[in-house]
C-alpha cells in the first residue's frame, strides 16, 4: 500500500504520548521532563522538518530520532518518506520506504518509477515550503541527490548515518563535503574517512544500542512466542526487503531442515521487518516440517531465544552480534549486481559485523556459496562445536563494546536541534 499524502504544505503532525528523553534512552512521557527542554523558535512559529529514510533500519532510526527531538522541542514538525515507525513517531509520510528500499543494480531498475516520483515530490516540497532543516539517514543515491538541491536553496542539511564510503565510491567523500552541513557518522572507524574536507562530522555511537532490550528469561519467552518447550532455536533473518526473501528465505528454509535431520527438537524463529507483508513469507514456510514461528517487528525478541542464527548480511548482523548470537552471514544478489559489487566494493568483507570486528568474526557465504548444505553444515558447526561457538560469542561481546554505550540518538537530536538554531530553555 501506499502509505502517501496528498497534501503539499509542510504542516507535520504529533504521534500520541510523546516521548521524553533520559541519558539518550526514550522513556514514556510522564508529563515532567527528565531532562533539560529546549525553547521555541525566537520567531514563535513551529519548526519545519523533512526526514528521508529509505530503509527498513533508517525507518527505526528515524522514528527514534523523531521521538527524541519532540521529547526536548515539541514544535518541531516533521514529514518526508519513512516507514510505520517514522508515522507513529508523528511524521506525515509522503512515500512509504517500503516501496524504495532496493538492493543491487536490477532492483534499482525496478524501482527507478516511484523512486524518481518522489525526487520530484521533495524538490518541489524544498522549493514551496522552504524547511528549516532536511535530515536524510543513509540511503545515498537519493539523498545526495536530494541534498544537493537542498544546498541551492540554502536550505541546512544533516546526514545522519553516513554513505558506507570505506567500502565503495570513495569519490563521494567530497560530493558529501560539497552538499552537507553535518555529518553524524555511527560507526567508529568513519570519520577519519572525512579527515581531509571541512565536513563537520560527529562520532555519534550506534542507535542500535538506543533500543531496550528483552528483560524476560528465555523459557519465558519461548512460551510467549508459542514454540514447544525444549527446542533448540535457530534465528531465520532473511532481510527487510522483498527481493531478499524471495532469494534468501527458501534456502534459508531448506537449511533448517537439512539441521532437523541433525537435530530433531529444532524450531525457527522469523522475525518479520514491517516492510514485509506475512502473505510474502508464508508460501516457503507452510509446507516445512519444521515448526517456524513467525515474530512481526521485533528482532530481538525473536534472538533472544536463539541458540544461533541465519542472518542475510546488513543491519540485522549487528543486530544479532548485540544479542550475542552466533551466526552465518549470507548474502545473494542477482548476477548482474553481484558482478558490479564484485568491481567496486573495496573491502574485505561484507557483514558489518566482521567489518567492526576488523576480522572474520562470522562466516559469510556469497552468492553459489549460498546453498542449503553448505548453510546447514556451518550453522551445524556452531551448535556442535562448542569451542567456536564460545570464541564467536567472546568476539560478539567484543563488537557490541565497540559499538558504545548508547546515547547515539540524543547526541543527533541535540546536532538537528542546534542546525535548527534552538538553545536549551533557561530552568524555572
Amino acid at each position: 500500500m501506499n502509505n502517501t499524502s496528498q497534501g503539499g504544505a509542510i504542516k507535520g503532525n504529533k504521534a500520541d504520548g510523546a516521548l521524553m528523553v533520559d541519558q539518550g534512552y526514550m522513556q514514556p512521557d510522564t508529563g515532567q521532563r527528565t531532562m533539560q527542554a529546549y525553547g521555541d523558535s525566537k520567531d514563535g512559529e513551529s519548526a519545519q522538518v523533512i526526514i528521508v529514510a529509505g530503509e527498513a533500519s533508517a525507518d527505526l532510526y528515524g522514528s527514534m530520532l523523531v521521538r527524541t527531538v519532540n521529547g526536548l522541542a515539541p514544535d518541531v514538525n516533521f514529514c518526508g518518506i519513512g516507514g510505520k515507525k517514522m508515522e507513529r513517531a508523528g511524521v506525515r509520510i509522503f512515500f512509504s520506504s517500503a516501496e524504495m528500499a532496493v538492493v543491487g543494480l536490477t532492483e534499482i531498475i525496478s524501482k527507478s518509477g516511484t523512486i524518481r516520483k518522489a525526487l520530484r515530490r521533495l524538490k518541489a516540497l524544498l522549493k514551496s515550503d522552504r524547511p528549516r532543516l532536511l535530515i536524510l539517514i543513509d540511503y545515498p543515491g537519493f539523498n545526495l541527490h536530494l541534498a544537493r538541491h537542498a544546498r541551492r536553496l540554502g536550505i541546512p542539511v544533516l546526514y545522519y548515518i553516513s554513505p558506507q564510503v570505506w567500502a565503495w565510491r570513495r569519490n563521494r567523500v567530497k560530493k558529501i563535503a560539497r552538499r552537507v552541513d553535518r555529518l553524524a557518522v555511527i560507526l567508529p572507524f568513519e570519520k577519519q574517512f572525512f579527515r581531509s574536507t571541512d565536513l563537520a562530522v560527529d562520532y555519534v555511537g550506534h542507535p542500535l544500542m538506543d533500543t531496550p532490550l528483552p528483560v524476560a528469561d528465555k523459557a519465558t519467552m519461548t512460551v510467549e512466542l508459542g514454540i514447544r518447550e525444549k527446542r533448540t532455536i535457530i534465528g531465520l533473518l532473511p532481510g527487510s526487503r522483498k527481493e531478499e526473501i524471495c532469494n534468501l528465505l527458501p534456502v534459508m528454509v531448506e537449511s533448517a531442515e537439512l539441521l532437523k535431520t541433525k537435530v530433531p527438537n529444532l524450531a525457527c524463529v522469523l522475525p518479520l521487518a514491517e516492510t514485509i507483508d506475512r502473505k510474502l513469507v508464508t508460501p516457503y514456510i507452510e509446507k516445512t516440517s519444521v515448526e517456524i514461528a513467525i515474530v512481526p517487528g521485533d528482532t530481538y525478541k525473536a534472538l533472544s531465544v536463539c541458540s544461533a542464527a541465519m542472518v542475510t548480511s546488513g543491519t540485522a548482523t549487528l543486530e544479532t552480534a548485540i544479542m550475542g548470537v552466533p551466526m552465518v552471514v549470507v548474502y545473494r544478489a542477482s548476477p548482474l549486481s553481484y558482478w558490479v559489487a564484485k568491481r567496486v566494493v573495496k573491502v574485505p568483507y561484507i557483514s558489518l559485523v566482521n567489518l567492526v570486528g576488523g576480522k572474520e568474526v562470522v562466516r559469510e557465504l556469497i552468492q553459489d556459496e549460498v546453498t542449503s548444505e553448505r548453510l546447514s553444515e556451518e550453522v551445524f558447526r556452531l551448535l556442535d562445536d562448542s569451542k567456536s561457538r564460545e570464541a564467536m560469542v567472546g568476539d560478539l561481546n567484543e563488537i557490541r563494546r565497540d559499538l558504545g554505550e548508547g546515547g547515539a540518538t540524543l547526541r543527533t537530536a541535540r546536532i538537528a536541534l542546534d542546525m535548527l538554531g534552538r538553545k536549551p530553555a533557561p530552568p524555572g
